[in-house]
């Protein structure tokens, strides 16, 4: 029988919540490493956010990551938040606290950034303007955190510009929102194009997006892990451009999630991507 002093728990919450790779990946980390341990999809439905995570102290988790679509609200209920997460004005972790209160941080950003680091070592934050497809929770993670590694520039772009302009505008003048229908030519002298929309997602149409501008150097990243090769990447790929997936984002954002609850900061090995790769079609 466990030591129920030894086991921990922790989970994901989100509405949906069963399409997520994170159990599976937390799952392997725990049993890698030999660690008592569950790691549960929990799905919670808008208005019930704030019962849920009030309820793992009691309930004895040591935390829970946060999907869509409770990032925002989670950040407004938990006791504290990290600065990036402020910034962002969302959170994907929690942490149980030993008193009982609960602490938030946001590693989207981090994760995207070493997934870029990852897929092109010799990517470098400030080495031209970025191009931001999306005006999101995803695309504000990444707008923070190519300002953060010195981004001179990011050209935002959303098929609702109301949306991308006010996304820029808590950013000041390195971010400028551009018209969706300026999003071939915004392309021009980029050195990286991220796609954050579900444009190119399973079961979703494609990215209507002409490379001819893209300059061959440019990496493309899309946020997407489902598929593994979206339509964007397949042409970035054809033309030449070095492209970086989703599916690093997830692994590399979990990590500290993992040694905050557990204590371990687990390693991204070719056998755990083989593994979720193979639960993608």
């Amino acid at each position: 029988m466990r030591d129920p002093k030894l086991f921990r728990a922790a989970g994901l919450i989100g509405w949906p919540v069963f399409q997520s790779r994170s159990p599976m990946l937390h799952t392997y980390w725990l049993q890698k490493y030999g660690i008592p341990g569950a790691y549960l999809p929990m799905p919670v439905q808008p208005g019930q956010v704030e019962a849920a995570l009030r309820g793992l102290p009691a309930l004895g988790f040591a935390g829970c990551n946060v999907t869509i679509p409770h990032k925002a609200e989670a950040a407004r209920l938990v006791d504290r938040v990290d600065s990036v997460g402020q910034r962002m004005g969302a959170v994907n972790l929690i942490v149980v606290q030993p008193d009982g209160s609960l602490s938030g941080f946001n590693k989207d950003g981090y994760g995207f950034i070493e997934n870029l680091r990852d897929g092109c070592p010799d990517w470098r934050g400030d080495a031209g303007p970025a191009v931001v497809l999306g005006a999101g929770g995803g695309a504000r993670s990444v707008v923070v955190s190519l300002l953060d590694e010195g981004a001179p520039e990011i050209r935002l772009l959303n098929r609702t510009r109301a949306r991308a302009a006010e996304l820029a505008a808590a950013f000041g003048p390195a971010v400028r929102a551009l018209d969706w229908a300026e999003r071939d030519q915004a392309l021009a002298g980029a050195a990286l194009l991220v796609n954050t929309t579900n444009q190119g997602m399973t079961g979703q149409p494609p990215l209507e997006l002409r490379l001819d501008e893209l300059p061959p150097a440019a990496l493309v990243c899309d946020i997407i892990y489902n598929p593994l090769e979206t339509p964007l990447l397949l042409a970035a790929r054809a033309r030449g451009n070095p492209t970086v997936n989703g599916l690093g984002m997830l692994l590399h954002q979990a990590r500290p999630a993992f040694e905050a609850w557990f204590g371990v900061l687990p390693d991204i090995t070719p056998a755990l991507r083989a593994a979720i790769e193979a639960t993608i079609g």
